[in-house]
């Protein structure tokens, strides 16, 4: 309490306060646009908080991350488009609930998930950091592999109607995310000889290019159709609250508290991240539900699961940051650097030399949490009536910002045209029925999973039985068993039932 008391003194004030409105306020509207993300928002804003004390500092960039995660499910329930990588499953049951004329439905969802993540993970931050960090420093290149063979078993809960087309939409992706220089060999792969490929593809670009670019080029293509070109109707009057009941808000209490506490666990792992949380969740949650059958084509659960995890993972990746110094994903990176900045080193020590700037960082999640539900809240009626806006004036916007978003992710054209390039190809897959969810897993997964098994057979001069026989490691890959056979064998029954 006493540390709570400092933390409070250090940011309650007109300036801090001033900073968390603007914060969250701008890392929406960077979340919302496809093409930005909270990423693009703190590296933006990070020259600026030079010139700023530090706790304002570090409560603008924590503000702006809070904001950019929670902006991603606007565009993603609205359009399709997730505006950041952590808001690429709440696309799956969030546009058809649009599409139903319950978007400010599954926007109010989304909204009142994002806060409670938010505020699952800053409760876990705040009492358990220490400690779950000292089991987070136990994974090393066993663990990681067997957390990475767990995950990519999540893509028999993403195939949709047919498994062989999600497994090859999962291989395609691992396979993509080979290209450019070994990180442990420095060898050159597929890159055909270009200086550009080296460096591989950015997750950013595929991602824009997965969903949204492909979305445009769909709408393009129906536009001769009058009949599929109509606005969405939605009324925007019968709103009431955040557009779901107390009925639906307790039916959701398990689902929200397992993708919470998946959010935080995948948080804590270094270099995993958001991107991986909410796609993850969404599959375990699927896999668990009496009506899996249903999700993909608008129900609550796959919201919650998705917003519930992505803002989790928030507090969750600053674990690691605050306790070892080790940035859990992207966007702590961005913090790790404001912190550097204004002279401080993340750490053990922090606990010790800076109680006011740890304790600020506690108190303004909380605080970002409840501003970004009342901005958005305030703001429903008006994501709402974007909706009124024809696709033919919307989309060319969109396209526009996934090219400048494309292109600042390393200020060159080569991003631009893996934008491109891949748009094409989500268009392919959209015709053949190739569900594009198992892509983006195996293209964030894959990477971890090679780098990790290559680690691990170094270090046991290759030998494979530490991987079975690390304790850690051993449960997720009997995780990884457990879920393959639960899949087969409801892949098995969903083709009698066929028969």
């Amino acid at each position: 309490m006493e540390s709570l008391i400092i933390g409070a003194q250090a940011i309650l004030n007109p300036l801090c306060m001033l900073m968390i409105l603007f914060g969250v306020t701008l890392g929406i509207i960077f979340g919302a646009i496809p093409g930005l993300s909270a990423t693009m928002a703190l590296a933006l804003f990070l020259p600026i908080t030079y010139s700023m004390s530090p706790v304002a500092g570090v409560v603008l960039l924590v503000s702006l991350y809070i904001g950019g995660i929670s902006g991603g499910l606007i565009s993603a329930i609205l359009t399709r488009i997730p505006g950041t990588p952590s808001s690429v499953a709440t696309c799956f049951d969030g546009y058809p609930l649009t599409l139903k004329g319950q978007g400010p439905k599954a926007l109010g969802v989304g909204i009142v998930y994002s806060f409670i993540g938010t505020i699952m993970s800053t409760v876990v931050l705040i009492f358990m950091a220490p400690l779950l960090a000292k089991v987070a420093i136990n994974f090393g290149a066993y663990e990681y592999f067997a957390v990475a063979v767990f995950s990519l078993t999540m893509m028999a809960g993403l195939s949709g109607k047919s498994l062989v087309k999600g497994l090859i939409s999962g291989f395609l992706g691992c396979i993509f995310a080979t290209v450019g220089m070994d990180s442990i060999g420095s060898v050159q792969r597929y890159t055909f000889g270009s200086t550009q490929m080296m460096s591989g593809f950015n997750i950013l670009p595929v991602l824009i290019g997965m969903f949204a670019i492909s979305e445009i080029l769909i709408t393009a293509e129906e536009s001769r159709h009058a009949a599929k070109m109509e606005t969405i109707k939605v009324d925007i009057k019968g709103i009431k609250g955040f557009g779901f009941s107390w009925k639906e808000f307790f039916e959701q209490k398990w689902n929200a508290l397992i993708s919470g506490v998946i959010g935080i666990g995948i948080g804590i792992l270094p270099g995993i991240g958001g991107g991986v949380a909410n796609v993850l969740t969404y599959g375990v949650i699927k896999n668990r539900s009496k009506y899996p059958e249903k999700f993909g084509t608008g129900v609550i659960d796959g919201i919650v699961a998705s917003e519930t995890s992505n803002n989790a993972a928030i507090g969750g990746a600053l674990v690691p940051l605050l306790s070892l110094g080790i940035p859990g994903d992207t966007v702590t990176a961005m913090l790790l650097g404001g912190l550097t900045i204004q002279g401080i080193s993340p750490g053990p020590l922090m606990f010790t030399e800076h109680v006011d700037i740890v304790y600020a960082i506690f108190l303004t999640m909380i605080i970002g949490a409840v501003a970004m539900l009342f901005i958005e809240f305030y703001g429903l009626r008006v994501f709402a009536a974007l909706l009124k806006i024809p696709k033919y004036y919307l989309l060319p916007g969109i396209f526009l910002f996934c090219v400048i978003g494309s292109f600042g992710v390393s200020n060159r054209m080569f991003d631009v045209w893996t934008v491109l390039l891949f748009g094409a190809m989500g268009y392919v897959f959209n015709k053949l029925e190739i569900p594009g969810s198992p892509f983006i897993l195996g293209f964030i997964i894959g990477p971890l999973m090679e780098i990790n098994l290559r680690r691990g057979l170094m270090f046991s001069q290759g030998n494979f039985m530490p991987f079975l026989t690390a304790p850690i490691a051993a449960v997720f890959l009997v995780a990884a068993l457990v879920s393959i056979a639960l899949a087969a064998r409801k892949n098995i029954r969903n083709m009698r039932k066929t028969a």
